[in-house]
C-alpha cells in the first residue's frame, strides 16, 4: 500500500503531524508526505517519511500563490498514492485538498471534515473539540485503519553533533521570535530574561533565523551566546536537545523541542487555542494571559496596544518556570 499525508501548513504543523505519520508507516509499504515550502524541512527530519513532496497550495500559508491550472495538473500527474490522509487544523477545510487527491486518482481519502464534502472523502471524521492538534491528527489515523503504534510522542531523526556550536552542556536556550508579531516576546523583554537566567548561573544560547540575526544578536547581548542564522533545522534539533529547558514563544521551536523531550517555557499568546497547540508530550509552563482580549482572534499582528498578553511576563516569571524545569528534569 503507498500512502500519502497532507500538512501544507509551516514547520511546527508538520512536526505535530508526526505521530500520525508514524501510524501510517507502522503499515504502508511507502508513505509520501505533501507539504508547503516552510513545512518542507520540517517533513524531512520525521521517522516514517519516504518521500517529501513539496507544493504552495493556493488555500493555505501566510501569503499564498494564485491558482495555476498547470500547476495543479502537474501536481496531481505527480502523486501516486492508494490511500491518503488530509491533516489539517481545527479551523480549515481538508475539501480543495480532497478535490486535488481525487484528480490525482487517490482512491480512499480520509479527512476531518463538517463540511458536506460530498463524493471527495470516503472517510469523513469528525475531530473533538478540544483536541490537541497532535492528539486530531492520530485519531483521524486510528480512525482510518493506522492504529497508534508506540507513545505517540512527537520524534525527529537523529541530530546531528553540535558541540562546536553549542559548546559545553548545561545550557538553556531562548528563541526570541516567531512565525507573526502576535505571538511573539519582546525583544527587551527576551534580554531581560537572558540577564537574568545568566546572573543566575545559566548559560543562554540565543537562536534565530537568518532572518533574525539583527534580533538575537540584540536579545543575546554580553551575556548569551548568539546562534542567530547558524542552524538549519537538523542543528536546531541538537541545539534543543542538549538544553536543559528552552524557553519561546508559540511558534516551530517549541514543537520541535518537545520532539526532541526537552522542557519548554512557553509563552504562549491565546490568539490561538492552547489546548490546541501547547508543548506536546514534555513538561512544560505555560506563561501569558490566556484570557486576553485577543484570545482565539487568530490575530497576526496584536490588536490590543501594548501587547499584555505576554508583555505581562517578566524575566523573572521566565527564570522561575525554567529553575522549574530543570529541577524537575
Amino acid at each position: 500500500m503507498r500512502a500519502l499525508l497532507t500538512r501544507l501548513d509551516s514547520f511546527g504543523d508538520v512536526l505535530l503531524a508526526g505521530p500520525a505519520v508514524r501510524a501510517v508507516a507502522a503499515r504502508a509499504d511507502h508513505v509520501t508526505l505533501l507539504c508547503g515550502p516552510r513545512g518542507a524541512p520540517a517533513a524531512r527530519l520525521l521517522p516514517g517519511v519516504d518521500d517529501v513532496l513539496v507544493w504552495d497550495a493556493p488555500w493555505g500559508g501566510f501569503r499564498p500563490p494564485p491558482v495555476d491550472r498547470a500547476e495543479i495538473e502537474r501536481l496531481a500527474d505527480t502523486i501516486d498514492a492508494d490511500t491518503a490522509l488530509i491533516l489539517t487544523s481545527f479551523h480549515q477545510s481538508p475539501l480543495p485538498t480532497a478535490l486535488l487527491l481525487r484528480l490525482a486518482g487517490v482512491g480512499c481519502i480520509a479527512a476531518d471534515s463538517e463540511d458536506y464534502p460530498g463524493s471527495l472523502l470516503d472517510l469523513r471524521h469528525h475531530r473533538a473539540p478540544h483536541a490537541h492538534e497532535a492528539e486530531a491528527a492520530l485519531d483521524l489515523a486510528e480512525a482510518a485503519g493506522f492504529p497508534r503504534p508506540d507513545d505517540g510522542r512527537l520524534r525527529v531523526l537523529d541530530p546531528p553533533p553540535v558541540t562546536a556550536l553549542t559548546g559545553p552542556e548545561p545550557y538553556v536556550v531562548l528563541h526570541p521570535g516567531a512565525s507573526v508579531p502576535a505571538r511573539a516576546w519582546s525583544a527587551e523583554r527576551s534580554a531581560e530574561a537572558v540577564r537574568e537566567l545568566a546572573a543566575a548561573g545559566h548559560r543562554v544560547l540565543v537562536t534565530g533565523g537568518p532572518d533574525e540575526r539583527e534580533l538575537t544578536a540584540f536579545v543575546a547581548g554580553r551575556h548569551g551566546v548568539d546562534l542567530g542564522g547558524r542552524t538549519r533545522a537538523p542543528e536546531l534539533s541538537g541545539v534543543l536537545a542538549g538544553a536543559g529547558a528552552v524557553v519561546t514563544g508559540n511558534t516551530a521551536p517549541a514543537h520541535l523541542a518537545a520532539a526532541v523531550g526537552t522542557p519548554v517555557v512557553s509563552l504562549f499568546a491565546p490568539v490561538v487555542p492552547a489546548e490546541r497547540w501547547r508543548p506536546y508530550g514534555v513538561p512544560y509552563v505555560l506563561l501569558g494571559d490566556q484570557d486576553a482580549p485577543c484570545a482565539d482572534s487568530r490575530a497576526r499582528q496584536c490588536p490590543v496596544p501594548g501587547h499584555p498578553c505576554l508583555n505581562t511576563v517578566t524575566a523573572t516569571d521566565v527564570a522561575a518556570a525554567v529553575e522549574k524545569l530543570v529541577g524537575e528534569t
